[in-house]
């Protein structure tokens, strides 16, 4: 399968003006928040690259980004933090995330597109679609918004706790970061329901 705008346009033929794709990044990590993104693409935008964001390498990402930025007709983040994960469970911290997006989105959208996750407290007709950001294209165009977003910030906690190298892994759990957060213990940003910081709880960081 390839992205198209075919969800985007079955919506539009509803009656359904502001088509809004959502996704997020940093379900995954073991530090930061989880970001999400909606963006609501004009008609017949073709975005040279644009794919999942996982499948785009960061220098990509970075251009891509500035395109979707100048042509939306709007883009709203929205961010949970790591605190608010622990409290909440990830699921429900990426529904926040998506409502504050949501939230941020001008103008407001009148269906949303999303990828795997549904919004029940969104009172906004919208649509899941599993692996959506490999098939929609202002999905797709959510995630680039939401990983360049999550990764910028990751590089701004890199340089409030250098000792973890968060711009390199942005808090995933990668061998380098187990290394170091056995080493350090947690800091004030790391999730600290999520194994294995759990077991590091109590010592350094802070």
């Amino acid at each position: 399968m390839e992205l198209t705008e075919f969800f985007e346009t079955e919506a539009r033929r509803c009656g359904y003006r502001f088509v809004a794709g959502l996704d997020e990044a940093g379900r995954g990590p073991l530090a930061g928040p989880v970001v999400a993104a909606a963006v609501i693409l004009p008609r017949r935008c073709p975005l040279t690259g644009l794919q999942d964001s996982k499948q785009v390498a960061e220098p990509e990402r970075e251009r891509l980004y500035g395109e979707i930025a100048r042509r939306a007709l709007g883009v709203g983040i929205g961010v949970a933090t790591a605190r608010e994960i622990d409290a909440m469970n990830i699921l429900e911290a990426t529904r926040l995330a998506m409502g504050r997006a949501i939230q941020a989105l001008a103008p407001s959208p009148n269906f949303l597109l999303i990828d795997a996750v549904t919004l029940p407290s969104v009172r906004v007709p919208q649509r899941a679609i599993i692996k959506g950001d490999g098939l929609s294209v202002c999905i797709a165009a959510a995630s680039i918004m939401a990983k360049v977003s999550r990764d910028r910030l990751m590089r701004d906690y890199h340089r409030r706790y250098p000792q973890y190298n968060f711009q390199a892994h942005k808090g995933y759990p990668t061998s380098e970061h187990l290394r170091l957060l056995a080493t350090h213990g947690p800091c004030a940003i790391h999730r600290r329901t999520f194994h294995p910081v759990l077991l590091k709880t109590g010592r350094g960081g802070g």
